[in-house]
């Protein structure tokens, strides 16, 4: 059933996207009185879903679900129809239409995309504001991973600064680091401050680690799992465990190895309940269960920490969506250029359809279902826009080079193009799927 929903949120969203995506192509071409033959959601070799005509267009669903497409009259794209391009243009063609119409049509796409995402997040705004944790708020430091502690972090630094920036949201921890390529972290320990150096040569490590930081919580029980070891031996919602085997341990990253590393055995646990205003240390035994889990869930994020969160007036949600498309499209931009730059190895993170549909959540939410197809749709546009051919950006790039020269590039060399441009978009599917292959099922 989780599997299910993540399913079916990739699908709507992917489909939405696209289908905003081509309208804006759509748009601009009716707009400056061109004729759009074909609209698509998902692409139909030899035969489609369904389709109707209304119009001088036909409306339809293909069964390949890796994209959509409009096509225009008179314009070389994926649909490679050369015999048209043969004939005389006609007046209603995109060959007949000037430079700056064309230009606007081939970013029709992209924009249309971009104001999808500003118009989700001036409505995330406004109905649910901005919640974080802010950094001064970590009470009890973070938690690193193995490439971390590798540099030097240890579990309970406080981060005070990334490379002299302060950070003020935790989840901007990482992206500060890898996007923005910082040489150092100052973390506080044991009341002092240490600079921590970050090479440029593990950047293809950090990169591929999304646990590289976390925060660091204590281990207090929000719910027990009926039957389980934890139940059976008594503990109760709001108990916070502080010792394992007679050992001083309070955090949950702490707990959690230490219970793992004694799986299917029974260990004694030290917890502080509170009864009546009156806070008690207790001990009980627990059995572990074969997969180093005694059956609690842990108190949620936001009763432990003092979450900050932002509401902003339907004016304020106006700049608002603004600041926060801005920033999504800079930090993705930053994201491409690490991709561009072999040193990095980020081109190893490349992920496909596999890795865009796990990022939905197993559970239906509906914030979360709009944050992910507002970072999606700036994803969709920043891919777009990019200088390649048989991308938008390849058009763009080649009627800029029109309006300054003054020169039109020949069909010839336009179809030549498009080959070469989609010839490079299936091998970077191919490797984006492997990539997905190797890190769900190979890795």
């Amino acid at each position: 059933m989780d599997i299910l929903i993540k399913i079916v949120q990739f699908i709507l969203s992917f489909s939405l996207l696209i289908l905003i995506h081509e309208f804006g192509h759509f748009l601009f071409a009716k707009l400056f009185k061109t004729r759009v033959e074909k609209f698509y959601l998902f692409f139909n070799p030899w035969f489609s879903l369904f389709k109707f005509k209304r119009g001088e267009t036909e409306y339809g669903l293909g069964w390949v679900p890796f994209g959509g497409y409009v096509k225009i009259s008179g314009m070389i794209d994926e649909s490679m129809d050369k015999e048209q391009m043969k004939q005389p243009a006609q007046p209603y063609e995109f060959r007949a239409k000037p430079a700056w119409q064309r230009l606007l049509i081939m970013v029709g796409g992209v924009v249309m995309n971009v104001i999808l995402a500003l118009l989700i997040y001036m409505g995330l705004s406004y109905f649910k504001g901005d919640t974080y944790l802010e950094n001064q708020n970590v009470k009890y430091g973070y938690t690193f991973n193995e490439v971390a502690e590798e540099l030097g972090f240890r579990d309970g630094d406080r981060i005070l600064d990334v490379a002299g920036e302060p950070v003020h949201d935790t989840k901007q921890i990482l992206p500060m680091i890898a996007f923005d390529q910082a040489s150092y972290v100052t973390v506080e320990r044991e009341g002092a401050p240490v600079r921590i150096a970050i090479p440029q040569e593990v950047m293809p490590r950090l990169l591929d680690s999304p646990d590289f930081v976390s925060v660091r919580i204590p281990f207090v029980i929000g719910d027990v799992e009926p039957k389980s070891g934890a139940q059976q031996a008594g503990l109760q919602k709001g108990d916070t465990i502080v010792s394992f085997n007679g050992t001083s341990m309070r955090y949950y990253d702490q707990l959690s190895e230490a219970l793992k590393q004694s799986a299917s055995h029974t260990v004694e646990l030290g917890f502080m309940r509170d009864s009546a205003g009156i806070t008690r240390l207790m001990t009980q035994s627990v059995a572990v269960s074969a997969e180093g889990k005694i059956g609690v869930y842990l108190t949620p994020m936001d009763q432990m920490f003092n979450l900050t969160t932002r509401h902003y007036t339907l004016l304020e949600s106006i700049p608002a969506g603004f600041h926060r498309t801005g920033e999504k499209i800079s930090s993705y931009a930053k994201q491409i250029k690490l991709i561009f730059m072999p040193e990095t190895e980020a081109y190893k993170s490349l992920g496909g359809v596999l890795m865009l549909g796990s990022i939905f959540p197993s559970q239906w939410s509906w914030e979360e279902f709009w944050n992910i197809t507002a970072f999606l749709s700036i994803v969709l546009a920043v891919m777009n826009i990019l200088p390649i051919p048989a991308l938008d950006g390849g058009h763009v790039l080649f009627l800029l080079v029109e309006v300054v020269t003054r020169r039109r590039p020949s069909d010839k060399f336009l179809e030549r193009a498009q080959v070469v441009g989609m010839m490079l978009l299936f091998a970077l599917m191919i490797f984006a799927t492997w990539n997905d292959i190797y890190r769900l099922f190979i890795k």
